[in-house]
């Protein structure tokens, strides 16, 4: 009689059991299938966020660790996937270019891995975004830089000449030696803008001041913008400003070499996009004068979530620029970035806001701006 209760209840035991397991195995099938499809549901649900929502983005040949625009979209992509409780590859991540070639396959991969929106960044991916967009309706697309048209695209731009004009300014009341440089990436329409800027902020505040011009050709030539910033500093100029993404690493090494064989020597270096500061320490010194900061990281994470709150801005153009805190100044190098230097700068930037100053963003806008002063 005992024996018969202990199988009795043996029995019992074992069937609760594999109960409790079938149910465990059910719940860890569906987490292994949301992580494939590139979201991540029970997360997204904790944090009030839609449970299927995803975004991933495409980089640009500059790669996502080019401490520049890439970079800075990467961050608010993992920004945004922080905010709603998600991790790399189950609710959002990146695909690498490494040639022009690869843009559309990357995006149509994402396509294909069901992300719900999907991001070109930089002004190169337009044709690719455009094309691939046209073939996914149900999918919504952001392109970083450009404008393309699409109901289901939502163009990304800011005003760089706007945040340029401020690093021309910058530069012309740091120069000592009246000679400032600015290195392009490759010569387009959108690098013109940081150009024109940059040189009519220069010469606003100083109309004697020299500006040298030179593009590199490529957002991911580091040797050949050392080699433009070693001919520039050469030259005697003293304050470089680059648009070139990873090419700009290039113009940062010779600036650090330089001071660290010449500690005394006063040269600087204006970056991109975002925060270089730590790109220009050497010991300690640090040859980052300011950057010219795009915030792309608060955009991308600001899109993202319109788009997971399907208000998502689909056929828009949304600028950005220093009246919005879309583009300006960084001012971590407080020994090199003065006060005086902050306050003219404060200066132009609400004279562009009131109108004061209509900054050029072209060649023969420049020209005519030139000529007015």
């Amino acid at each position: 009689m005992e024996n018969r209760k202990f199988i009795l209840l043996f029995a019992l035991l074992f069937s609760i059991g594999m109960l409790l397991a079938a149910c465990g195995g059910s719940g860890s099938e569906e987490g292994n299938a949301g992580s494939e499809s590139g979201s991540n549901d029970d997360n997204s649900e904790s944090s009030g966020g839609s449970s299927d929502f995803s975004a991933a983005m495409v980089t640009d040949v500059g790669g996502v660790d080019d401490k520049s625009f890439n970079q800075s979209a990467w961050e608010g992509l993992q920004a945004w996937g922080e905010e709603h409780g998600m991790e790399k590859g189950q609710g959002f991540d990146y695909a690498q270019s490494n040639s022009d070639s690869d843009y559309a396959p990357n995006l149509n991969r994402l396509v294909r891995e069901d992300y719900n929106l999907v991001f070109g960044i930089g002004y190169k991916l337009a044709d690719a975004i455009k094309d691939v967009a046209g073939q996914y309706k149900d999918t919504n697309f952001a392109i970083v830089d450009a404008v393309v048209e699409g109901d289901n695209i939502a163009s990304i731009t800011f005003a760089d000449h706007e945040g340029s004009f401020l690093a021309g300014a910058a530069a012309a009341n740091k120069t000592n030696t009246n000679k400032v440089g600015f290195v392009g990436g490759t010569d387009s329409d959108l690098i013109n803008k940081f150009e024109s800027g940059f040189v009519a902020g220069a010469k606003t505040v100083n109309p004697d001041i020299e500006v040298e011009v030179q593009y590199a050709g490529a957002f991911d030539a580091p040797d050949d913008g050392k080699l433009i910033a070693s001919n520039m500093y050469k030259n005697d100029i003293d304050v470089i400003y680059h648009a070139s993404g990873a090419t700009g690493n290039g113009v940062f090494a010779q600036a650090k070499d330089i001071k660290n064989n010449d500690p005394e020597r006063e040269i600087w270096v204006i970056g991109v996009d975002r925060d270089q500061y730590e790109e220009g320490q050497i010991g300690d010194q640090n040859v980052t004068l300011t950057s010219m900061v795009k915030r792309v990281g608060n955009s991308v994470q600001q899109v993202s979530n319109m788009g997971m709150e399907g208000e998502f801005p689909g056929g828009e153009v949304l600028e950005f620029g220093v009246e919005d805190e879309g583009v300006g100044l960084a001012d971590t190098n407080e020994e090199a970035y003065t006060d005086e230097i902050a306050k003219a700068v404060e200066e132009w930037k609400q004279k562009i806001i009131d109108g004061e100053v209509e900054v050029p963003q072209t060649h023969d806008e420049l020209d005519e701006y030139l000529n007015s002063l």
